[in-house]
């Protein structure tokens, strides 16, 4: 009988090479050694925009990082962040470990993969809204970071006015369009929207080209009612509009998520740069020079927030810097962070300028989120038009919405506006949630949130003092034309003489 010999493979051959230098990242999550809060290390063969990566993946889950240290020197990246949940606990749930150690430790690739899964499912402990909307935080609920291929992206950008997210979501219900979801932030007199909008119908993405184009005119001409007489016909200016559409974000390859395509818009309109007319307040940001190492050193001190690192790392990525070490930490609700940078080119920021322009920046990114008023959470059943007709009581009301993030789950909308008096006085809540319930009827839930420091409302509430919460709103009043003055006051008498 002939014997049969086959080659041998061993079965650890496959892994020698880890075996050997280690994994390309490492992904341990500690709950013993600090008290009150949880230690994730993460150690990883380094490449750029790593850090922004990780913090994204801690940020979707709401966790909040008050203590981090960071090290990416020699092509290795080293970081530790101290983190806890959005309740001030540390992490003990088993599910919510296991899913920051996959989706950190998704080797170097991270960012690749996760652009290849723009139409699949991940799964996220956490089911929470943009705007901290919980539904339940117990069970383990789908999670996509993209819109699905149903849903149609539409980017828009511009000059902001009283009444311009109403006048938005009107022109999308005139066109057929159901508003899906959507985020705007306003800033410095500009507005960065991001929609995803589907065909009343057939409740599907918009794929005829015609009819975008049909789109994309109508909203640019809404927009540009605001642009100045100066910037007609510059396309370049920083108020002129622009409206995208696409089929979903990140088409670039980069992963890009709502939050950060928001920041990338509002520096393409140059928000950084603050009207002239606007209070100067003490700056939160300072840069200085490590000309023994070749580093630029960034100083941040200011109020600590959610999503504070986030925005931070996002705006020196997006502006093609490179983090080599940084310290954050977080004491009595300030923070303080601190990052040696150098440009994507090697080098230090050498003039004047660039620091300038850095500095501007930050400020702006950390001033975003910040909304000095009140946030009404509105839970309600869907339905075509239902945004167009609370933008529309909002505006009539005298409301100016300065946020809002818009999510729909299933048959119900979730819609949260941080809003203020244009006239710079308090909203009147219980006027606003009676014109509410006749417009709409008694089938919505509203919650409201005053998030005006007390200081800032014993202020605003003397008329012989001016506060920095009702200048903002005199300088939008004042920034108006006679004409838009005008249709802002019939729009309300309108609608008082309709109730009387």
């Amino acid at each position: 009988m002939n014997k049969v010999c086959w080659p041998y493979f061993d079965p650890e051959f496959d892994s020698l090479t880890e075996r050997i230098y280690g994994p390309p990242c490492r992904v341990s999550i500690d709950n013993e050694s600090m008290d009150g809060c949880t230690v994730v290390k993460v150690d990883s063969v380094n490449k750029q925009g790593l850090l922004l990566e990780v913090v994204q993946v801690l940020t979707d889950m709401n966790l909040q990082i008050y203590k981090s240290f960071i090290s990416s020197d020699a092509g290795w990246f080293m970081d530790v962040f101290h983190v806890r949940d959005e309740h001030g606990n540390k992490l003990t749930d088993q599910k919510v470990i296991n899913y920051i150690q996959r989706a950190i430790g998704r080797s170097r690739g991270f960012s690749s993969q996760l652009s290849s899964q723009s139409n699949s499912i991940i799964y996220n402990p956490y089911m929470t809204t943009t705007n901290s909307y919980s539904y339940d935080n117990n069970n383990v609920f789908p999670y996509d970071d993209h819109p699905n291929e149903q849903h149609t992206a539409i980017e828009l950008t511009g000059a902001d006015r009283p009444g311009l997210l109403s006048e938005i979501s009107a022109a999308l219900t005139d066109l057929h369009c159901n508003v899906v979801e959507a985020h705007a932030w306003s800033h410095n007199a500009r507005l960065a929207c991001v929609a995803y909008i589907s065909d009343q119908s057939t409740d599907t993405a918009i794929d005829d080209p015609s009819r975008l184009a049909t789109i994309q005119g109508h909203l640019t001409t809404v927009l540009r009612a605001t642009t100045d007489s100066n910037d007609k016909g510059l396309d370049s200016s920083p108020n002129h509009p622009d409206v995208k559409t696409s089929e979903f974000l990140g088409g670039e390859g980069t992963m890009t998520t709502v939050e950060r395509r928001l920041h990338q818009m509002m520096l393409s309109v140059r928000d950084f740069e603050s009207p002239s007319t606007k209070e100067r307040r003490k700056r939160m940001v300072k840069i200085e020079s490590c000309d023994e190492k070749g580093y630029s050193i960034v100083s941040i001190d200011c109020k600590d927030r959610p999503r504070l690192m986030f925005d931070t790392v996002c705006t020196l990525t997006d502006m093609q810097y490179v983090i080599f070490h940084a310290s954050i930490s977080s004491h009595e609700a300030y923070a303080f962070q601190e990052y040696f940078i150098r440009h994507i080119d090697g080098y230090a920021l050498n003039t004047a300028s660039e620091k300038e322009r850095v500095i501007n920046c930050l400020e702006a990114a950390i001033e975003r989120r910040v909304c000095e008023g009140v946030r009404l959470e509105l839970c309600a059943d869907n339905r075509i038009g239902l945004l167009s007709d609370i933008t529309r009581v909002l505006r009539e009301n005298g409301v100016v919405v300065v946020r809002a993030d818009v999510e729909t789950h299933g048959d119900k909308a979730v819609n949260a506006f941080y809003v203020r008096d244009i006239s710079g006085k308090e909203v009147d809540i219980d006027y606003f949630s009676k014109s509410l319930k006749r417009e709409m009827g008694p089938i919505f839930t509203l919650h409201v949130k005053n998030e005006t420091p007390i200081t800032m409302r014993r202020t605003s509430s003397n008329s012989s003092s001016s506060s920095s919460s009702s200048s903002g709103s005199d300088d939008e009043w004042s920034s108006l034309s006679f004409g838009g003055k005008l249709r802002y006051r019939i729009g309300q008498l309108s609608h008082r003489l309709i109730h009387v």
